[in-house]
């Protein structure tokens, strides 16, 4: 017979033994990398002060899905504009935008009958897309000079893909979409902006 102390342990550390094989049963979640733009050169602008602001307004419903994402279109470019956007003027502001950051999901056509019960094939495609505008003033408040960029990716997922898996692909469509949005704002910004860049 246990004592009354030893009943009380052995029951914890049943329990104890439960809660963990629970825990390692359940599915692993994958962590995600902060998408950073830090390892880039900044872009020196003659202003006193840059402000970041998000216009964008998720539905945060279907067949939107960016706000599902591991990391959300909009905070990515909000990420470029901090790490990228350096005020080392005087005078003067600038103003980065997010105007849209949306990703939505897409039902893919299946194959149906016996062929489609032994194939494997991609269920829904995210179409993302991000577009953002740079607008430089001078000390007056007038707009002196503007740039905007515009970035859109596709990828699919396979029927049946875990919640991982989706992740994945949501993180690095986000990511592919950034890539593609830095090249664009590097450009027009050397080309539109050079009066503005020390």
């Amino acid at each position: 017979m246990f004592s009354r102390p030893r009943l009380a342990a052995a029951v914890f550390l049943l329990l104890a033994g439960v809660g963990l094989t629970s825990c390692s049963s359940s599915q692993h979640r994958y962590g995600f990398d902060e998408l950073t733009f830090s390892h880039l050169s900044p872009f020196p602008l003659d202003v006193a002060v840059v402000d970041i602001v998000n216009d964008y307004r998720s539905p945060r419903r279907a067949p939107n899905v960016e706000h599902l994402f591991p990391v959300e279109p909009a905070d990515a470019a909000m990420q470029w504009a901090r790490d990228r956007l350096v005020a080392v003027g005087s005078n003067g502001s600038a103003l980065f935008t997010v105007l849209q950051a949306s990703a939505v999901e897409v039902p893919l056509e299946q194959t149906t009958g016996v062929e489609g019960f032994f194939t494997d094939e991609q269920s829904e495609r995210y179409d993302a897309i991000i577009e953002v505008r740079l607008e430089v003033k001078n000390a007056q408040g007038m707009r002196t000079g503007t740039v905007t960029a515009r970035a859109q990716r596709s990828m699919t997922v396979v029927e049946d893909a875990t919640l991982n898996e989706r992740e994945m692909t949501w993180y690095n469509l986000t990511e592919a979409l950034m890539s593609d949005l830095n090249a664009e704002l590097d450009r027009n910004i050397r080309e539109h902006l050079a009066a503005f860049l020390r």
